[in-house]
């Protein structure tokens, strides 16, 4: 694969590591697309389609095939993508802290260009006319609203839009044919195939399970005992990025297959999202689930809790979070009590870590009434998005502490009770988070369910209509 890359000139290596994700994304795409060729079948989705997976994974299998060939076979015509870089150690709603991105083009399986380029920086290029939503300006000190903080939706289409809108304010000239975001948890992902890397120069090893922490700590603090000038304290990255970069290209094939299983799993898990221009390519997304997409055609119960951490530096990096919705639609109303339990497990301040502070949204039914939140730093604020209701404050947890946030409402009187059906929504960015549910039945039976919440789930009855 011909991949050029331009970094941005004031920090060439920033983004030196999502160059070498990407660069794994593509070739695994690219392996599977010349494989096709090469093996005379029409295209990837026929290939992939006949991979020894189970139905399951054959099925997304199938659906990444037809959108790597959509992608990569472009009739010989240059397609352009906006790539987010999300750093999910600072959360966000759509997914985590964007600190820089990238420009990918694209034309039959190659990769003609790609720059980075640091958010800080391209900021700075954007007129300051948009107000931030609250409560940034509140909590991040900010009088505008910028690209860096974009992604303040929990729907990534929305969250795309606003970037490539924010993009085009600071004088960007290119029209994107997708936007993709990438959450740092996709580094891991993908050591988890290649294995630990060493970087020359640098002490230890980059595996899957320290890679991410190791980075923060290398260029915020080591660089400084190791000598290293503050202008190449990022370095490593850029180092790090090619190696990977090298051990992707000598995996044997079935690895590489192992590397487009890690791939589906990321997309499950909304550490990759994707939105086309192309209508049939945004279909195919949004019926994958691969679009980052907030269900406003659900019409049953849902519950979607999101956080958005505002000035607690990379606090997520310690931060646990479980979850107990207990529903009781025996009565004449039908009561719904939602218990997030968070721990902040840093046990110090440092470079990276303090007090805890996000603003949480909870998103439920269109008609809910809200009785009560408890636990929470200010006073609740209420809003609508996509057809549900939201309520919304700051929650504090100091170093070494736990909290219990407890939302108690009314469910509207539309909910079916005969054949109860709940849809939970993962936020992407966020940690496996173990969720216990507690049904009380209009019969008086009671249904109980515990899940870890690794991609959205449904508890449903309805195949008993």
């Amino acid at each position: 694969m011909d991949t050029v890359v331009k970094p941005d000139r004031k920090h060439p290596y920033r983004t030196g590591t999502i160059v070498a994700i990407l660069s794994a994304l593509f070739l695994t795409g690219w392996f599977f697309y010349w494989e096709a060729r090469n093996q005379g079948f029409g295209s990837v989705g026929e290939i992939a389609g006949k991979l020894p997976f189970s139905s399951d994974m054959k099925n997304d299998t199938q659906a990444l095939g037809y959108l790597a060939d959509s992608v990569l076979r472009t009739g010989g015509k240059e397609k352009t993508f906006l790539i987010l870089f999300q750093n999910n150690l600072e959360l966000r709603p759509g997914g985590g802290f964007i600190g820089s991105f990238g420009i990918l083009k694209v034309r039959d399986g190659h990769v003609t260009d790609f720059q980075t380029h640091d958010t800080g920086n391209f900021d700075g290029r954007i007129p300051d006319t948009v107000a931030p939503p609250y409560p940034m300006k509140e909590t991040l000190k900010i009088s505008s609203w910028k690209l860096r903080d974009s992604n303040w939706e929990p729907d990534f289409q929305t969250d795309a839009d606003k970037a490539t809108e924010f993009y085009a304010m600071g004088g960007g000239e290119e029209h994107f044919d997708g936007v993709i975001g990438i959450t740092a948890d996709v580094l891991s992902s993908v050591l988890t195939v290649t294995g630990p890397v060493e970087v020359p120069g640098f002490p230890g090893s980059y595996g899957s399970d320290n890679a991410i922490l190791d980075l923060e700590k290398q260029v915020e603090k080591s660089y400084i005992d190791q000598g290293i000038d503050f202008g190449e304290r990022k370095s490593v990255l850029g180092l790090l990025g090619g190696q990977i970069l090298e051990r992707v290209k000598s995996l044997p094939p079935q690895d590489l297959l192992k590397l487009f299983k890690v791939m589906i799993g990321d997309l499950n898990r909304k550490d990759i999202q994707l939105s086309f221009s192309d209508a049939a390519l945004e279909s195919s997304v949004l019926a994958a689930g691969w679009g980052g997409a907030f269900d406003s055609k659900w019409q049953d119960d849902f519950l979607m809790a999101v956080d958005a951490n505002l000035n607690a530096w990379k606090t997520d990096s310690v931060m646990k979070r479980s979850m107990h919705y207990d529903v009781d639609l025996s009565g004449e109303t039908a009561k719904a009590r939602l218990t997030i339990h968070y721990e902040n497990t840093g046990t110090e301040k440092t470079f990276m870590v303090k007090d805890y502070q996000t603003f949480l949204r909870v998103y439920v039914p269109g008609g809910s009434f809200v009785r009560s939140m408890d636990g929470v730093a200010t006073e609740p604020v209420y809003g609508t998005f996509m057809g549900k209701k939201y309520v919304g404050a700051l929650v504090q947890v100091k170093l070494g502490e736990s909290k219990d946030i407890v939302l108690e409402y009314d469910l509207p009187s539309g909910i079916d009770r005969d054949f109860y059906d709940l849809k939970i929504a993962r936020q992407a960015g966020t940690g496996d988070t173990p969720v216990s549910i507690s049904v009380l039945g209009k019969d008086g039976n009671r249904t109980e369910k515990s899940i870890v919440l690794d991609r959205d789930f449904v508890l449903s009855k309805s195949e008993n209509r």
